[in-house]
């Protein structure tokens, strides 16, 4: 992509005050959603130049580029911009699990009409043969 049409796409989304935008994971075979994270224009150039997801970690205030710990990576299929410009969906092909917890999303507590939560997956990869003792 060259640089006047990134410098477009980038000027067009709307951005939060911290500069970020949310970016939803789905796999692009099997449509599942995997994991919802943020993005700042220098992870959408990135993710849109090396083909990996990247995303912006808040708690380290630095790029993630999704694997980079656990190996689980993320391959770009396809970035798709919502109609009001604020929302980012990434379409992936997901290397492993999406979620640190070990699950293959994040999204695994389903919650009932009464308030009850229960645990729709299960823990494929123990988080310690992920990230040892650290599970970010």
């Amino acid at each position: 992509m060259s640089k006047t049409k990134l410098d477009t796409l980038l000027s067009s989304l709307k951005f939060n005050d911290q500069g970020l935008i949310p970016a939803i994971a789905q796999d692009s075979i099997k449509g599942d959603i995997l994991m919802m994270a943020w993005m700042n224009k220098e992870a959408i150039e990135e993710t849109l130049s090396s083909g990996r997801v990247c995303y912006w970690s808040r708690s380290r205030q630095a790029l993630w580029k999704k694997g980079e710990t656990s190996g689980q990576h993320q391959d770009l299929v396809d970035l798709i911009i919502d109609c009001d410009r604020d929302t980012i969906l990434v379409k992936v092909k997901q290397n492993g699990v999406a979620c640190h917890t070990g699950r293959r999303s994040c999204f695994y507590t389903s919650v009932s009409e009464n308030g009850d939560c229960t645990e729709i997956s299960n823990v494929e990869i123990d988080p310690k043969d992920l990230y040892g003792n650290k599970s970010s």
